[in-house]
């Protein structure tokens, strides 16, 4: 406020700054803006995820050579709440708590038999039937098929250090070269003398990681930051190298015998919160044999099934139809209140966390057993193995809003360069074999009304009387 002397008169004037109507309006929508985002981000409400412990590593784990872009082609997030919000407890409580159950011997439970042998491949390839016999294990004597009925082609450097391997472990694979080893974030101060993390590579990895001087293939033993590389001859195992990456993400009980915990992560994800809080949050705290994200999409089966033909994520569509005839002949269901407390069929799994004990381990040889008969879209098999094993399972399948909060997705690799084709001799799809576009009569026979689905596709549609 100004005062001024005129003619005697004391007046006063207001400044032309606070005369304008519009600055003062948007004055104040500025500072109900900001204290309104402050608020969001601070509410309770929201999903609240601790990206470090309270004594987090500050070094940088591994420098990578600047032309190995290990953060190029990073997927957006599309969702920013949670509708199941996860709370983590203190990192040193975490930390105590997972090495005194692993260190007790309490945890432990009745454990597999595997079956022994030899055999033309990996896991066997049994029959629908002698794969169902297995499913029923009240019978603890009976050995069980969980692969390894061919050598697992490895060294025996890293099979030592498998085995030495105790209480949590970390696991990813590379086949093909289609991902970029991508090192965690968020890890506390004493994780890594508590976690081991171990990345299985083939030759064509070998060598795009040797192009770009990452790690050399003179060397019997690798290590890339926090990762312990593990070479696969995959010549020996199945032509197909996304089947080989199913070997680690099914077996990681048979290869690491002596953890009690496990994260299976996919090497398109770059974890950011600290694995001991994961596994004690959506495992130990949910009294959890097995977490898994749901699909963000899909509920039931058959819609995935759909999915995988339209998308062309599998080229045979004939072997698609006979997997799920196969299934529903005996005994799949789409999923409905009646798979309670299992709220969806379909997961997402780029993530998933184990308790070793009996059941998770039995679901995960199951598992094995039926992406070696049909293919490795494992969301296929899902619902049927767990639907039909015992002892049941428990899982914890969490919101895909966690997944999105607790990873970082990249895109996979577009190209490949320094003398790897992309794909190792024998992989390559037979020509004759053309996906065609599905549609909802995917798994009906000739267009006619008498597909051995029929029953479950009118249960998932709700044209069912039952």
């Amino acid at each position: 406020m100004m005062r001024y002397h005129f003619m005697g008169k004391v007046t006063t004037s207001t400044p032309l700054l606070f005369k304008s109507k519009l600055l003062c309006f948007s004055l104040f929508y500025l500072f109900t803006a900001l204290f309104l985002a402050l608020y969001t981000s601070l509410s309770q409400s929201k999903c609240l995820f601790r990206s470090s412990p309270f004594d987090p590593l500050q070094t940088p784990l591994f420098s990578y050579p600047s032309s190995y872009g290990e953060h190029k082609y990073a997927l957006p997030t599309h969702r920013s709440t949670c509708s199941s919000p996860v709370f983590f407890t203190d990192y040193w409580t975490v930390l105590k708590e997972i090495r005194d159950l692993c260190r007790n011997s309490s945890l432990a439970s009745p454990v597999l038999s595997y079956m022994q042998g030899q055999a033309d491949s990996f896991g066997g390839n049994f029959s629908t039937q002698k794969r169902i016999s297995y499913f029923d294990h009240e019978n603890s004597s009976v050995e069980v098929p969980c692969g390894f009925l061919k050598k697992f082609p490895i060294s025996n450097y890293d099979l030592v250090e498998m085995e030495n391997c105790n209480g949590v472990v970390v696991v990813s694979a590379i086949f093909n070269d289609h991902d970029k080893i991508r090192q965690p974030k968020g890890l506390g101060s004493k994780t890594l003398d508590n976690v081991c993390f171990f990345m299985f590579i083939d030759d064509v990895t070998l060598n795009g990681l040797d192009y770009h001087k990452v790690i050399s293939k003179e060397s019997p033993q690798h290590k890339v930051g926090v990762w312990r590389i593990v070479r696969v001859s995959s010549k020996d195992l199945y032509e197909n190298p996304a089947m080989n990456g199913v070997i680690p993400k099914y077996l990681v009980h048979r290869l690491f015998p002596n953890t009690k915990f496990s994260i299976w992560i996919d090497a398109k994800l770059q974890l950011i919160i600290d694995p001991l809080l994961l596994i004690h949050t959506l495992i130990v705290s949910e009294n959890a044999d097995m977490a898994i994200s749901k699909h963000p999409f899909y509920v039931h089966t058959m819609d995935e099934a759909m999915a995988t033909a339209r998308w062309k994520k599998w080229w045979d569509v004939d072997a698609l139809k006979t997997q799920m005839e196969t299934y529903c002949v005996n005994g799949l269901r789409p999923w409905s209140r009646k798979k309670l407390p299992y709220t969806s069929d379909v997961p997402d799994s780029a993530m998933i966390l184990r308790k070793h004990e009996l059941s998770s381990n039995l679901f995960s040889c199951l598992m094995f057993n039926e992406l070696e008969a049909f293919n490795p879209r494992d969301q296929l098999a899902f619902a049927y193995v767990r639907d039909h094993m015992k002892p049941k399972l428990k899982l914890n399948m969490f919101e895909v809003e966690v997944l999105e909060q607790v990873a970082m997705e990249y895109r996979h690799n577009l190209k490949h360069i320094g003398g790897t084709s992309g794909r190792e001799e024998g992989s390559k799809k037979p020509k004759s074999k053309r996906t065609r576009r599905a549609g909802s009569d995917l798994l009906y026979v000739n267009g006619s009304c008498c597909s051995k689905c029929q029953k479950y596709l009118l249960e998932m549609w709700g044209e069912s009387h039952k």
